[in-house]
């Protein structure tokens, strides 16, 4: 494998309903975890039944005995949550959350369609390949993410990061090559 090709296979993370009658005006919020806190935080939530969505990706990691499939939030210490103001209290309650990410001095809300399009993403990035370099901006040209672009911020062994500005936090994305184009207008 060269340097900036990846292959990885990408699995979601179900989101849990919680037994409770669903409530009008509940909106996906962003909270940011305790460092490698993520899928212990997921869980935690899940007990006090917050609706909970963590998308996670699978890849190989290889020790120095031994190689293991390992699975990992596609979001590093990011976790979303669909609730309404009167839950707030109640998830910052949960060990191991640190803060709700925040954006324009208001909580960050993801609308429902962004969440419908990183389930899609996930579900049409298995074992898809990119060259790029670091520091290139590049277009999602088809597929669930088209028309999303991002900064190619670091390019590692099994996976490629993009900054996706619209979501201000860090995608690790992995996008078939002849799914990436450069831009064709320029960014402001």
């Amino acid at each position: 494998m060269n340097k900036g090709e990846v292959i990885a296979r990408v699995v979601e993370q179900k989101t849990v309903l919680p037994r409770k009658q669903v409530v009008p005006h509940r909106q996906w919020n962003v909270i940011y975890t305790h460092p490698r806190a993520e899928k212990r935080v997921y869980a935690r939530l899940l007990e006090v039944e917050v609706e909970t969505y963590m998308p996670l990706y699978t890849t190989i990691r290889q020790w120095s005995d031994r190689k293991k499939k390992v699975e990992l939030p596609l979001f590093n210490s990011y976790i979303f949550v669909r609730i309404n103001k009167k839950e707030r209290l109640k998830v910052l309650q949960v060990e191991g959350v640190s803060r709700f990410i925040y954006y324009l001095k208001k909580p960050a809300i993801v609308r429902d369609k962004e969440i419908t399009a990183i389930k899609r993403f996930l579900n049409k990035t298995e074992g898809l390949k990119i060259k790029v370099e670091k520091g290139e901006y590049v277009e999602i040209s088809s597929g669930p993410m088209e028309g999303v672009y991002g900064k190619v911020i670091r390019i590692g062994k099994g996976k490629l990061v993009l900054q996706i500005e619209e979501l201000n936090m860090s995608l690790v994305a992995e996008v078939d090559k002849a799914q990436v184009r450069k831009p064709l207008k320029k960014r402001n």
